[in-house]
């Protein structure tokens, strides 16, 4: 099972003492997930979803909360071994039963968006959230990269959940996929604080765990890619001296030098693999690393005098 599919499965167990609450989350799941019929004065909501556990709780919903008479039917796949759907149908008695989930207002027209009256309370947003998340939402694995999405095909329900989740400062987005209106969170911190708010405490922990060992990992990767950076300038300050220094002693010889470049000299020979700092230790007395630094900088400067004028003398002959 997925991340994300073991999010849904924990938020779905979830139950909600207060009716605000779980009317507003059945108010997500219909409006995200179900289609409407109207037919000889009549009505039929279809809920349709892969997930079991989403199903049953469309159907424990509607049955105890608003008493209506309610159906499930499962819709086997068999080709390409994809997952079955599940079908709640849900048969609302009056327009009132419509108007309560924030379907229809009083003229029995549609109402766009999220109703005011669902989503008063903090936690009837909550609740509204976790529906929309259970019917359209999906995680990424937080071992790739940090995703977070609830897909509708209705551009103001997109809109109306981005300032919903905008009111917990979410940094929740809204773009286009093909013909899907995509709210979506990047942050993980902003992913976390979702997952807390809506319930999925194991989820969140299991998110956690993953986010510290890739911080952990990725925080030791910048140690080590700093360590070899430094390495790597260290072994090419090191080659270029050593060289400098042999062509100082192939055109004047190291003798010519004054005391404190010669030996500094000599022990750059000695110890090509040395830092500048453990080459001031060897020193008696000992010099620092801006000290070596210095008379090395005082040889390089000698050697390019020397190689000029070995070019200029080429150049004449």
């Amino acid at each position: 099972m997925s991340f994300s599919a073991e999010t849904k499965d924990e938020l779905a167990r979830i139950e909600e003492g207060k009716r605000c609450c779980n009317l507003a989350e059945l108010a997500a799941l219909v409006r995200m997930d179900g289609t409407l019929q109207i037919a000889n004065n009549s009505y039929a909501l279809n809920v349709i979803t892969e997930s079991a556990p989403v199903a049953r709780k469309v159907y424990r919903l509607a049955k105890h909360l608003l008493g209506l008479p309610v159906d499930i039917m499962v819709r086997r796949k068999l080709r390409l071994k994809k997952n079955n759907s599940y079908m709640v149908k849900i048969y609302p008695r009056t327009l009132q039963d419509l108007q309560q989930l924030g379907l229809l207002d009083e003229e029995g027209e549609i109402l766009p968006g999220i109703p005011n009256v669902l989503v008063k309370k903090k936690c009837d947003r909550i609740a509204y959230l976790r529906g929309a998340f259970l019917a359209g939402g999906s995680i990424n694995n937080p071992e790739g990269t940090y995703h977070l999405e609830i897909i509708t095909n209705d551009p103001l329900h997109a809109e109306a959940l981005s300032k919903l989740l905008n009111k917990f400062h979410l940094g929740a987005k809204v773009s286009m996929r093909k013909n899907w209106h995509v709210v979506y969170i990047k942050e993980s911190e902003h992913i976390v604080e979702f997952l807390a708010f809506i319930g999925a405490h194991r989820a969140l922990l299991e998110f956690e765990n993953v986010r510290v060992l890739k911080d952990m990992r990725n925080q030791v990767n910048r140690l080590v890619n700093c360590e070899t950076a430094n390495l790597n300038k260290t072994v090419d300050a090191a080659v270029r001296q050593v060289e400098n220094i042999q062509r100082v002693a192939h055109t004047i010889g190291l003798q010519a030098l004054p005391e404190p470049l010669r030996e500094i000299a000599e022990l750059r020979l000695e110890y090509p693999d040395a830092s500048l700092k453990e080459l001031g230790e060897m020193l008696v007395p000992k010099v620092g690393k801006s000290g070596v630094n210095h008379r090395m900088r005082k040889i390089d400067e000698l050697a390019e005098k020397l190689e000029e004028q070995s070019k200029r003398v080429k150049k004449g002959g």
